[in-house]
């Protein structure tokens, strides 16, 4: 926000605009509280006033009707149930997500297993996180908590890759069952890089 703030007013309205049109409300309250701290007025057009919360169509929460069963011949459905999937676009509050059977899964895993939608994310709801590349993992772990403690989610179950970066995913949804007062079962899948299933066990 500092170099933000330097570069005048356009921009702040544009980073404003930005945060507001992803859901990023926790950075966007942050950006808020660091102008008013400055006495420096909140720059938003009129079509995006401070007290708007546009949203992006795809940042908007939509839920889908199950799947139909696998076909014996043609291409198999998606069991993808709902929208967004992205950590940092998910509400924790979304339908979806309430008393569900929830699956973290980093962002390479379905790409690497051919059978990922059938028998792994059938009848499961989808978050989906980078350990190693996504930026604000506070946000993610207090978005896991509000799923156990708030959405009051059934199970969770974290699918990483076998490299080791990709631990941190496991760890975070470890820690927010710990700082939880509410406690899920917590399963971890590891992931081969060519698709087989290297360990699977409750934690």
């Amino acid at each position: 926000m500092q170099n933000i703030i330097k570069a005048g007013a356009n921009t702040i309205r544009a980073h404003l605009k930005h945060l507001q049109d992803h859901n990023q409300t926790d950075y966007y309250n942050q950006a808020i509280a660091i102008l008013q701290e400055k006495n420096i007025e909140v720059p938003m057009s009129d079509e995006h006033s401070p007290l708007e919360h546009a949203a992006c169509p795809g940042s908007r929460t939509l839920t889908f009707q199950e799947a139909a069963n696998d076909a014996p011949s043609g291409p198999r459905p998606s069991q993808l149930r709902h929208w967004p999937i992205q950590m940092h676009l998910i509400s924790p509050s979304a339908p979806h997500y309430q008393g569900a059977d929830l699956l973290l899964a980093a962002d390479c895993v379905a790409f690497s297993l051919g059978d990922f939608h059938r028998s792994y994310l059938k009848g499961k709801t989808l978050a989906i996180a980078c350990p190693k590349l996504d930026e604000g993992q506070a946000i993610y772990l207090e978005k896991l908590k509000a799923l156990v403690e708030d959405a009051q989610i059934n199970t969770l179950t974290v699918m990483i890759m076998q490299v080791p970066c990709c631990g941190g995913l496991f760890h975070l949804a470890q820690t927010a069952v710990e700082q939880s007062a509410r406690k899920v079962p917590i399963k971890v899948m590891v992931v081969g890089l060519q698709g087989e299933i290297l360990r699977e066990e409750w934690a």
